[in-house]
């Protein structure tokens, strides 16, 4: 089996990587939108914010059997490697995803990073290989989504109304996709407080969010041709940023919403602001996005706080992921 390491720029090993994604998505998540050559190339050459992930393709008698990728962050968490192993249905079975696995397991080592990480979807084939190559299940994501067309607008501003009242200290603010630079550092603090969420038994290290990584993930954004929407909610008093909630729509597709961080500030939690910020999103939607149909949001299945706002708005199960990490130490 050939393997080769390929850039954002390479259009023709992009599309292939692509197809080999998309016949795995069919095959083990068929709710999963299939990826386009498009927004994976945006991917690749932007990342989530500014560090993206190395792509790979593996091929065996002119077949593209398996498609990885390996990624290192350098803010925060440097002992570990994510790795990606998708392996074309067609071709499994005859050991391409473990030499793949290896290989990406050899480039960690060789960066010095200690420990691996990945994730696959909640079935045996994902839960068998892990666990004959060492790795340990450490957490379970849920994937939900929410049809538009099925929620309620007179619900959405009631929930709205009633979380308001108790939340009457605080205002919501909506921001420009880009942060003013005197902002930044503020944003930063308040983006902290995802750190918040739950991660289970994954052996991970807090995020470093700074004003350079803020700018970072909106430029990487803006690159993909991905709109940020970002509400934040600000303490009128103090003037503290208290929490925020952010959804991206991909120019290409966007009848699609993705849903990004949601998080409340520890000090000024119980106040109903994660209800407050999840209705207004919806309310400001429905005036700038009005054609979005869908969004998919991601939670620990640990987080219930975050899993009750969310269904009390319509988002409904669609797939169940597990994270495995492995030490190499």
């Amino acid at each position: 089996m050939e393997i080769v390491e390929f850039g954002s720029d390479d259009s023709g090993l992009v599309a292939r990587f692509v197809d080999v994604s998309n016949a795995v998505r069919r095959h083990d998540a068929p709710w999963q939108h299939l990826r386009t050559v498009h927004a994976a190339t945006g991917m690749l050459r932007h990342g989530w914010d500014g560090e993206p992930a190395v792509p790979f393709l593996a091929t065996h008698d002119g077949d593209d059997v398996a498609a990885g990728e390996w990624h290192v962050g350098n803010y925060d968490n440097l002992h570990i490697a994510w790795l990606t192993v998708d392996v074309h249905p067609s071709f499994r079975r005859r050991g391409h995803g473990t030499e793949l696995l290896e290989a990406l397991v050899d480039r960690t080592r060789a960066a010095g990073r200690t420990s691996v990480g990945g994730d696959g979807w909640d079935n045996e084939l994902s839960r068998s290989f892990a666990a004959r190559h060492g790795f340990e299940q450490k957490a379970v994501e849920v994937n939900r989504r929410q049809l538009l067309a099925e929620v309620d607008p007179a619900l959405v501003d009631r929930l709205h109304a009633e979380a308001a009242a108790v939340a009457a200290a605080y205002e919501l603010v909506r921001c420009p996709a880009r942060t003013p630079d005197d902002e930044l550092s503020a944003m930063a603090a308040m983006v902290s407080a995802i750190n918040d969420a739950p991660t289970d038994d994954l052996d991970i290290e807090d995020e470093v969010f700074n004003a350079e990584r803020v700018r970072a993930y909106e430029e990487a954004h803006v690159g993909r041709g991905i709109t940020l929407h970002r509400l934040v909610a600000r303490h009128r008093e103090t003037g503290e940023l208290a929490g925020q909630t952010v959804i991206g729509v991909d120019r290409e597709r966007p009848h699609l919403g993705d849903q990004h961080d949601t998080s409340v500030v520890r000090a000024h939690r119980g106040h109903r602001l994660g209800l407050l910020l999840k209705t207004g999103m919806l309310q400001w939607l429905r005036e700038v996005e009005p054609q979005i149909e869908e969004i998919d949001t991601w939670n620990a299945e640990s987080n219930s706080f975050m899993i009750d706002v969310n269904e009390m708005l319509g988002y409904r199960i669609v797939g169940r992921a597990l994270a495995f990490q492995k030490s190499l130490a």
